[in-house]
């Protein structure tokens, strides 16, 4: 894979983070121009000849190692080295950008240190999105050999090294890279989740024999907005065009395409949002043409508010599969016993709507906005936070409850294509849904079954 500042994708960071695909750089040409214009500047300029936060104003003579110790103060549980990994390799593509005025020879040391399946000790807790701080600041002290990498191996090669002088600590832990990150990270798996989410409606739509009408060209053209009509024209062709036994069906047949097309759009904004980041220079100050420009593009503002968005869009829909789960419950759609029973009285699938509900709470809960809240800190230095650490967190906690309403609609449904069996555990039933639903598309069947 390689790096050029400018094409790095969110399927790319989650190919690096969990496949450790190899990176490569492309040219250090526009991180070595920063680097040679930050050499030459005169006055006081940000975390180089100053203070940070609310000693801005205070002359301080080389601060950056300083910077970095005392910065470097993580708190709560590791977070898994695939995550770690991925902050490295959107840092260097950062880096590769140009504008952070870092020595440009930390770049091949970086990328070799994620050849190599290094990754720093980065715990939890410790930024409001306003940059990742304490988790650059970490990777830097291991650069220094004042921390210790990570390594699967037990006899792993020898640690990267590299002597950062203090005019590189601020340039170097600038970012939001691990944010970035884990948005990155839950952006790709929402992806595989939602396009299965289309194929378990297929299901349902066929179990109950919902009428296709609501899906057809005529009505999308009416209303055209871009997920709906891509969710319209996939499930139109995973369905037969019988006629419809009902004259309206509910919402959570109706609307799906709308519904679930405006989830998709949502996913598709944030995407943008995201890739927008990965490869820009986002440095105070920014070293551009022969000056430190002193800015605020480090703010998480946008992914905070794009992902905010992306997970209550991500209820919408859930809450549309737990519709048409009980409906499959239903004698009066499906003309089988209650629950998909296999006699009368027995619970058949009934547990289905506990655990799909539960899972629908736990999303909700997720679904709270972080960009309603703020922070002051720094001696009211900087009076504002994003937060949007916390909601690429978030948003990586969606996947689990989202994959188990959906589990829930694609066993009830499965089971409403068969003879039912007697009652018995469904544990196995559901855990085969949820494989199905994050596996990815490589060819044969759909992530989520077919419809036949």
């Amino acid at each position: 894979m390689e790096l050029d500042g400018a094409g790095l994708t969110c399927a790319q960071v989650h190919e690096a983070a969990y496949d450790e695909a190899r990176v490569t750089i492309s040219s250090i040409d526009r991180a070595r121009a920063a680097w040679a214009t930050a050499q030459g500047l005169r006055g006081p300029v940000y975390g180089r000849s100053t203070g940070v936060g609310a000693n801005k104003a205070v002359p301080v003579e080389a601060p950056g190692l300083d910077l970095l110790r005392s910065h470097a103060c993580g708190a709560g549980p590791p977070i898994e080295r695939a995550r770690a990994r991925a902050m490295l390799v959107v840092r260097l593509n950062q880096f590769v950008a140009g504008g952070s005025g870092v020595d440009p020879a930390v770049l091949p040391v970086l990328a070799d240190a994620v050849n190599a399946g290094f990754t720093p000790p980065i715990r939890t807790y410790g930024a409001i999105g306003t940059g990742d701080l304490t988790a650059l600041a970490t990777t830097a002290l291991c650069l220094l050999g004042e921390l210790p990498w990570r390594h699967d191996s037990a006899s792993p090669p020898a640690e990267p090294r590299f002597p950062l002088a203090s005019s590189d600590a601020l340039p170097f832990i600038s970012s939001g890279a691990a944010t970035l990150a884990d948005a990155a990270i839950a952006c790709h798996r929402l992806r595989r989740l939602l396009e299965a989410a289309v194929d378990v409606a297929a299901l349902s739509f066929t179990a109950v024999d919902a009428s296709a009408e609501p899906l057809a060209a005529p009505v999308q053209e009416a209303r055209p907005h871009p997920g709906q009509a891509v969710v319209a024209a996939r499930l139109r062709a995973l369905l037969s065009q019988g006629l419809a036994t009902r004259i309206q069906d509910p919402y959570g047949f109706r609307a799906f395409a709308q519904v679930h097309g405006a989830t998709m759009d949502a996913l598709g904004r944030t995407v943008a949002t995201i890739e927008i980041d990965l490869n820009s220079a986002t440095e105070n100050p920014l070293i551009a043409g022969t000056l430190a420009w002193h800015n605020g593009n480090s703010h998480g503002a946008p992914v905070a508010l794009a992902l905010d968005a992306l997970r209550a869009a991500i209820v919408q829909t859930a809450q549309l599969s737990t519709a048409r789960l009980a409906a499959l419950m239903d004698p009066a759609y499906t003309g089988r016993l209650p629950f998909l029973a296999q006699r009368s009285g027995a619970s058949g699938a009934l547990i289905l709507e506990y655990v799909a509900q539960d899972a629908m709470a736990v999303l909700r809960h997720l679904a709270v906005p972080v960009t309603t809240g703020t922070a002051v800190i720094s001696l009211g230095t900087e009076e504002h936070a994003s937060f949007a650490t916390q909601a690429a967190r978030l948003t990586l906690r969606c996947l689990e409850p989202l994959s188990l309403v959906l589990a829930c609609e694609r066993t009830a449904a499965l089971r409403a294509r068969q003879a039912p069996p007697p009652d018995r555990p469904l544990t196995e039933d559901l855990e085969e849904s949820r494989r199905a639903l994050t596996a990815p598309a490589d060819g044969s069947a759909g992530p989520a079954g077919t419809t036949g």
